[in-house]
């Protein structure tokens, strides 16, 4: 039993498993290093590869996109390493974390809205790699793979086999835990960078150089095809690239937990997220303009890039894609719904059973459908789900930093009698202040999901959608700090809190 809880005389109880337990000195091993490996093979994906391709076909140029991606990116950063504070300090995750502002029973709304993205972005990322796969396949049996669309799924019969294939893969990771995980991450970190610009070398040597798309200007500009329409796309462009990384920014305590301390999950952060991801979307856009010259169009997709190279170049890209995908996948989309689907009865869910749940309901999500186009993945996809994890994002880092001063009672956290019960187990102001700050945000959903049925949708509700994280975090937080501060019946005594 965790030293902590021993020492507080409580026994293992309903919000208790060694999964959930505050980590150990032991167990504080991740350096700076281990952060930045981590982001780097979360960030050299297939998605995010992709993300400055969609931006450009929304019209802005190569160079807008990139900004665009950097920036959002800069912007998450800030709520990571905050709410990253908290992990790196009490060594709790994610789902017992935000008991303290939701209560002991409230906290599994939270910790379940966290998990149901998280299992589509399995789906999702699982759809990759076995994408990479069936095309690396369908190259060595010479296209023998191409078959009619199967009914209702809207993939052929082997697609869905190399999805299947990449899933039980990733399985292995699944039993084994976080410990395999950084293991994984932490080797694969240099290989991508080296293939990275192995790629670029590629494609400036077959190209004669960056191609005319670099110099592309935006669609925006006068005499363009959106001229004079640069921030209607640009916001909720932004909103979406903050969006992306919109679940990591909740569940980031399930990593920083094993720092060895809060300068190595801060610096190996800072170092890994943004300027990587910038990066991506730049080397993205230039080898994506190469091929305008080397093929005669554009290919933005990883996998039709790899399979159009020749002997040995194809096994080594489509190895070095599934790798990517499964490293990502497994960081990014396994760690933090396993224990957000633990917290919901740790007496009968461990980590490794939440990571089974989130494989099983990611084969459900068919994630073929949200990829189908582009406004269908950046505005309802990416931007759909900000709505629903900003309010979650404000009402922890005022509950974190503006009430309680980055205290907690560590074993109340695990105590159904403790200062973090509230009423039954719910706080009613983190309750309320998560359904003001979604609220505003749904009928801008609805258009953007459902056009033909919602189309009579205010025009201010629109607007209000184009910011949903930053919309939502701003409602939340402040509707929880004025209830917490002026009900005070509801809120624990910051003073009385033991760090």
């Amino acid at each position: 039993m965790n030293h902590d809880l021993e020492h507080a005389g409580l026994e293992r109880g309903a919000l208790y498993n060694d999964d959930l337990a505050p980590t150990t000195p032991e167990q504080r091993t991740w350096t700076w290093y281990h952060y930045a490996a981590l982001w780097v093979g979360m960030v050299m994906c297939i998605p995010s590869y992709t993300l400055a391709a969609g931006l450009i076909d929304q019209g802005m140029s190569p160079w807008q996109a990139v900004t665009t991606v950097l920036l959002g990116n800069a912007i998450v950063l800030v709520p990571m390493l905050l709410i990253g504070h908290a992990g790196a300090k009490y060594g709790i995750p994610y789902a017992v974390l935000v008991r303290s502002s939701f209560g002991t029973r409230g906290a599994r709304l939270p910790a379940l809205l966290r998990a149901i993205v998280a299992c589509g972005w399995y789906g999702i990322q699982t759809w990759f790699g076995g994408l990479a796969i069936y095309t690396l396949l369908n190259i060595i049996t010479g296209n023998a793979l191409h078959a009619d669309p199967l009914p209702l799924l809207g993939i052929n019969g082997w697609q869905l086999v190399c999805f299947l294939a990449f899933w039980l893969l990733q399985l292995y990771f699944v039993l084994h835990g976080t410990e395999s995980i950084r293991w994984l991450e932490t080797i694969s970190a240099p290989v991508k960078i080296v293939m990275c610009l192995a790629l670029v070398a590629w494609a400036l040597n077959n190209a004669g150089g960056f191609g005319t798309m670099m110099g592309q200007p935006s669609a925006f500009v006068e005499g363009g095809a959106k001229a004079g329409q640069f921030w209607a796309v640009f916001w909720p462009s932004l909103t979406a690239m903050v969006g992306f990384w919109a679940t990591l920014a909740l569940n980031i305590p399930d990593f920083t937990r094993f720092a060895r301390s809060q300068k190595d999950q801060v610096v190996g952060q800072t170092i890994g997220l943004p300027v990587p991801m910038g990066l991506l979307a730049l080397m993205s856009v230039v080898v994506t303009s190469a091929t305008v010259v080397i093929y005669g169009k554009a290919i933005w997709d990883p996998v039709d890039l790899a399979g159009r190279f020749t002997g040995i170049g194809v096994g080594i890209a489509l190895v070095v894609l599934t790798l990517d995908t499964m490293c990502c996948n497994l960081a990014a989309n396994l760690v933090g719904p396993a224990y957000d689907f633990a917290s919901l009865s740790p007496k009968r869910i461990s980590y490794r059973t939440g990571g089974l749940i989130t494989a099983f309901i990611a084969l459900l999500a068919m994630p073929w459908k949200i990829l189908e186009s582009t406004n269908g993945y950046i505005f309802t996809w990416l931007i759909g789900y900000s709505a629903l994890l900003g309010p979650v994002a404000g009402i922890m880092l005022v509950d974190y930093y503006f009430l309680r001063g980055t205290r907690l009672d560590t074993a109340a956290l695990f105590s159904e009698r403790g200062e973090y019960a509230y009423r039954g187990g719910w706080n009613p102001a983190a309750a309320i202040a998560l359904a003001l700050g979604v609220l505003p945000n749904l009928p801008g959903f609805l258009n953007a999901a459902f056009p033909q049925t919602f189309s009579g949708v205010p025009d201010a509700f629109k607007v209000i959608y184009t910011y949903a994280w930053f919309a939502g975090l701003a409602i939340s937080a402040l509707v929880y700090w004025l209830m917490m501060k002026f009900a005070p019946q509801r809120a624990p005594v910051a003073g009385a809190a033991r760090a």
